[in-house]
């Protein structure tokens, strides 16, 4: 234990109540712990932290650190009240690129736990919210040699400032049965393609891949993905009528309808007397709530690809956006498939640099220019899946479509 712990009444409280609490970690780190500068380090941040709660104000300062060829993947933290709490003068964060689908095994697990005690704070975190190992509390001597250990893994540098940034998949083909595209290959092609703007930071803020393999979304890519790609079918929905049969006997025909056919979203589902179930495949959304409730039964179709969508993002200049469709249906199996979303990516990317303001993200950006005037700067038509909101009022005038449709033909030709 340090020779002095610090009084933390307020952090004290944050340990009532039912649930796991980070400060008791922190204690145990700082008086269970067989390094004496660990000890010392988490002392030192729980009596700042605690200080932060008595002022109601942070006292960490960015600054610069890094690793020697690369302009992001460092979090600098250099703390404003040292000489009260020198222990805990530095605490920078190392961002790590984790596997696609998020693959490890014990052994890497327990190297990377002894790289980080040997250089840093000890605490991991699996994972931010970019995706990124976030290896947390380092000084700025040893960065270099924890990055050097780390490296030497396999692993390389995360993105951070106004770049790529790490890229997030879901366990999609590995494990799951709703899979609908390989999703490792995917993320891991990407990254490959856009590894110097990964690590040289030079756009006009952050721009995110999340991969899906299907739209349960697991990795939430609608709401945080400049470009999500997400798992879909455009064919029927698989059934196997007898383990349908199997499920409403086991579960009675009112547990049937009030929890999968009432809840979808079209009224696409229909349960027969004979126990089987109906699908209007043409009105189905792709929600997955019933392929979810009976997996034995349902599932994906077969002819099978990706949605993409761009811009989504959390609050910044406008507020939170959701990601908007912009290719409804493309196939994603061959190696000219793969080429074809990068080459998509790259365009987006390479307008969004030229045209986005300082600080605005690519959704930002297609909101101030417009859906339309994006659409045609990148290269994709115009469809009735891209549509946010559908005209209430359906009468509308559609004498001069031909026409409007003659000059934008025109426009796109022209180039």
């Amino acid at each position: 234990m340090p020779k002095k712990t610090h009084d933390t009444p307020m952090l004290d409280q944050l340990e009532g109540g039912p649930w796991p609490s980070f400060i008791t970690g922190f204690k145990r780190l700082r008086d269970e712990h067989r390094d004496e500068r660990i000890r010392g380090l988490a002392n030192d941040l729980l009596g700042q932290l605690e200080h932060s709660y008595e002022t109601r104000k942070g006292y960490w300062k960015g600054g610069t650190a890094g690793v020697i060829g690369y302009g992001g993947g460092v979090i600098p933290r250099f703390s404003e009240v040292a000489d009260r709490f020198p222990e805990s003068a530095e605490f920078h964060t190392l961002r790590i690129m984790p596997p696609p689908g998020m693959h490890y095994d014990t052994a890497i697990l327990r190297k990377f736990c002894d790289i980080w005690e040997r250089h840093g704070s000890g605490l991991i975190a699996l994972h931010g919210q970019s995706g990124d190992i976030m290896f947390q509390g380092c000084r700025t001597e040893s960065i270099q040699a924890a990055f050097d250990e780390i490296n030497e893994l396999g692993f390389d540098m995360g993105g951070a400032g106004p770049s790529v940034r790490t890229s997030m998949s879901c366990v999609g083909h590995a494990r799951c049965e709703h899979s609908c595209f390989d999703e490792q290959r995917a993320h891991r092609t990407m990254m490959n393609s856009f590894t110097d703007d990964l690590h040289r930071p030079a756009l006009p803020y952050k721009f995110k891949f999340k991969f899906s393999g299907c739209p349960n979304d697991c990795m939430n890519s609608i709401q945080r993905a400049d470009m999500a790609v997400i798992g879909t079918w455009r064919d029927d929905i698989q059934v196997k009528q007898d383990k349908v049969q199997e499920f409403v006997q086991e579960r009675g025909r009112q547990y049937v309808i009030d929890n999968v056919v009432s809840r979808c979203p079209t009224r696409a589902l229909s349960l027969q007397d004979d126990d089987t179930l109906k699908i209007d495949n043409r009105n189905c959304v792709r929600c997955m709530h019933c392929i979810n409730v009976m997996t034995k039964a349902l599932s994906p179709g077969k002819d099978r690809g990706v949605t993409i969508l761009v811009g989504g993002k959390r609050t910044l200049k406008i507020g939170d956006l959701m990601g908007t469709v912009i290719v409804p249906f493309m196939k994603l199996e061959s190696d000219e498939d793969f080429q074809r979303i990068v080459e998509l990516a790259q365009t987006i990317i390479e307008f969004w640099a030229e045209n986005g303001l300082e600080h605005e993200r690519c959704g930002e950006m297609i909101e101030r220019i417009g859906l339309a005037n994006f659409l045609e700067a990148v290269g994709l038509d115009p469809d009735p899946a891209m549509v946010n909101n559908p005209r209430a009022n359906s009468f509308i005038r559609t004498d001069g479509w031909d026409e409007e449709a003659r000059k934008w033909s025109e426009r796109k030709a022209a180039g």
